[in-house]
C-alpha cells in the first residue's frame, strides 16, 4: 500500500519504521516483511535514493560510452570502425533511461509487491519509536513501532564554507550526474571517487576539465592508483593541480573564478564541489531522543545505535563505509536481526554471524569506475603498516599478463596484493586497469575467506584472462617447499 499522506492527520502502527527509500532502506524494510514483520518506509524524495537517480547508475551511464570507445580504439582490427567520438545527446539519452527520467513509479511498485508500506513526506523522531511525517500538502501521519526504528537516510554532499563559493551555486555530484547539458568548462574541487570519476566523463564528453585537489589523487588509496589514473586523465586533457586549495570563489557573468593558495586562478563555466559527505541527520528529530542533530550516528555491528534497544541506523548515516553495496550489506543483517530480536529468535552477533556487519572493518571492496578502473578490497600498505601487520606487498605489472595482450594493444595496469605473514592469508588487494572491477569479487572472497596462500595454489585461472594475475601473486610470493 502507497499513502501520500495527503490532508489529513493519521496514526499508524507497524512492527519496523524505515526513514529513507533508497537501497539500503528497501533491504532492512524487505528483510524483516521477508521473516514476518510490518513495516513502512518513510521517504521525502524519490523511492531508490540516491544511488538509482543521483550516484552509482547515473554516473556509470556517463561513463560507460568513453570507456568503451577507447577499449575499441586499443584494438588493431578494432580501431579502423571507430569513426566519431562520443554522442553527448546518446549518452544522456541513456542516463535517463537508466535513472527512468526521475521517476520512480517501478520502485514504488517493487515496495508494493514486496508488502512494504510507503508513506510520502519529511520525516522526524518524536520520540521513542515514534515518527512523525509532514508531507508537502500538509498532511501529517504519526508512525508508532511495535520494535523498531531504522534509519537510512544517507548523505549529502559536502560543502566547503570557503569564502563566495556558495554564492556562486556550484554542481555537487547531484548536478553532475543529473545535467541537461554539458558546460564548455569544468572546475572540479576534490581529489576522490566522486571527483576523479566526474573529471573521466566530463572530459570524454567535451568539457575543458580542471581537476583542483588539495592533496594527491585518489589518496587514501596505493599511490599507483592516483597516478594512473591521474596519468591517464592528463593524455585526456585534463588539467590536474594536486597540492592546490581554493581560498576564495566568485562568478562574472556565466564565468566562475577560483583563486588557489598559490595565488593562481582558474576559471570555468560550472563547478563541481566534490570535497565529502554529511550524514542527513540534521532534521530527523535526534534531539528528542537526547542524541545531536547533524551528526552521524555510532553504531554496534548489528547496526543499533548505541545507547539503544529500538534505534538503527544502516547505510551512509552510520559512516562505517560510504558505498552503497556496503549498506546493503548492513541492511541484510539489520533486517534480520530486527526480526530475531522482535520474534525472541536467536541473534547470531559473533564476528562474521548472521546478524553483523564484520566486513565493514577491513574487507570493505571499492570499484572507482575510471578509465582504468581502480578496484579494491581491504587495507593498504600504508593501512596494514599502521595497524602493526607484519606484511609483505606482491607487485605486478597487469601488462605482463597474457588476458591484458589479449584484451589492448597497449594495456596499462598495476596489480598489489598484501599478505599477513604472520596468518599466510590475503588482506588487501588493489588492481589497477581497464575492466580490472571484475577481478575484485575473488580477491573479497580470498579476504574474506581467509584462503591460506598455500590453498589459493589449488585456484587455478583460466587462460588467458587477467585473472591469471593471481598465478602470478603466488610465484612472486613463492611456493613453500614439500
Amino acid at each position: 500500500m502507497t499513502d501520500a499522506a495527503s490532508g489529513a492527520s493519521a496514526t499508524r502502527t507497524y512492527d519496523l519504521i524505515v526513514i529513507g527509500a533508497g537501497p539500503v532502506g528497501e533491504n532492512v524494510a524487505d528483510r524483516a516483511v521477508q521473516r514476518g514483520l510490518t513495516a513502512v518506509i518513510v521517504e521525502s524524495e524519490l523511492v531508490g535514493g540516491e544511488c538509482s537517480y543521483w550516484a552509482c547508475m547515473p554516473s556509470k551511464a556517463l561513463l560507460r560510452a568513453g570507456s568503451a570507445l577507447r577499449a575499441a580504439r586499443a584494438v588493431d582490427g578494432a580501431k579502423q570502425a571507430v569513426t566519431g567520438d562520443v554522442d553527448v545527446a546518446g549518452v544522456l539519452r541513456r542516463r535517463d533511461t537508466l535513472t527512468h527520467s526521475w521517476n520512480d513509479s517501478s520502485q514504488v511498485e517493487w515496495l508494493q509487491g514486496a508488502g512494504i508500506d510507503l508513506v510520502r513526506g519529511h520525516g522526524r523522531i518524536v520520540g521513542e519509536k515514534r515518527v512523525s511525517v509532514a508531507s508537502a500538502d500538509g498532511g501529517v501521519t504519526e508512525l508508532i513501532a511495535r520494535h523498531a526504528v531504522a534509519v537510512c537516510t544517507g548523505s549529502s554532499a559536502l560543502l566547503p564554507d570557503t569564502p563566495g563559493l556558495a554564492e556562486i551555486s556550484p554542481w555537487t555530484s547531484r548536478e553532475a550526474t543529473s545535467a541537461e547539458q554539458v558546460p564548455e568548462s569544468l572546475a572540479i574541487i576534490g581529489g576522490g571517487v566522486v571527483a576523479a570519476e566526474m573529471a573521466n566523463a566530463y572530459s570524454d564528453l567535451g568539457a575543458s576539465v580542471t581537476l583542483v585537489v588539495r592533496g594527491s589523487l585518489l589518496g587514501g588509496m596505493e599511490p599507483f592508483a592516483g597516478t594512473l589514473v591521474g596519468d591517464a586523465l592528463r593524455e585526456r586533457g585534463v588539467t590536474l593541480l594536486l597540492g592546490a586549495e581554493v581560498t576564495e570563489a566568485r562568478r562574472e557573468g556565466d564565468t566562475a573564478e577560483l583563486t588557489l593558495s598559490s595565488g593562481e586562478t582558474v576559471r570555468a563555466a560550472e563547478v563541481l564541489v566534490a570535497t565529502g559527505r554529511l550524514p542527513r541527520t540534521d532534521d530527523l528529530g535526534l534531539e528528542s531522543i537526547g542524541l545531536e542533530p547533524g551528526t552521524w550516528l555510532e553504531v554496534d555491528d548489528t547496526m543499533r545505535v548505541h545507547g539503544s534497544d529500538w534505534l538503527y541506523a544502516v547505510g551512509d548515516v552510520n559512516h562505517r563505509a560510504l558505498l552503497t553495496h556496503q549498506g546493503k550489506y548492513q541492511a541484510r543483517a539489520a533486517g534480520d536481526v530486527i526480526a530475531a530480536r522482535a520474534t525472541g529468535g536467536t541473534v547470531d552477533d559473533a564476528p562474521w554471524g548472521t546478524h553483523v556487519a564484520t566486513a565493514d572493518h577491513d574487507s570493505v571492496p571499492q570499484v572507482t569506475f575510471t578509465d582504468p578502473e581502480v578496484a579494491s578490497v581491504g587495507l593498504t600498505e600504508a593501512a596494514a603498516q599502521k595497524a602493526g601487520r607484519r606484511i609483505r606487498t606482491l607487485d605486478y605489472d597487469l601488462s605482463w599478463v597474457a588476458g591484458a595482450s589479449t584484451f589492448s594493444d597497449d594495456y596499462v595496469g598495476t596489480a598489489r596484493a598484501i599478505v599477513d605473514e604472520d596468518r599466510q592469508v590475503l588482506i588487501g588487494v588493489t588492481f589497477v586497469g581497464s575492466e580490472v572491477a571484475e577481478l575484485l569479487h575473488a580477491a573479497t572472497i580470498a579476504i574474506v575467506g581467509e584462503v591460506p596462500i598455500a590453498r589459493l595454489w589449488h585456484a587455478v585461472p583460466a587462460y588467458p584472462t587477467l585473472s591469471e594475475v593471481w598465478l602470478r601473486f603466488l610465484e612472486t610470493y613463492g611456493r613453500p617447499a614439500a
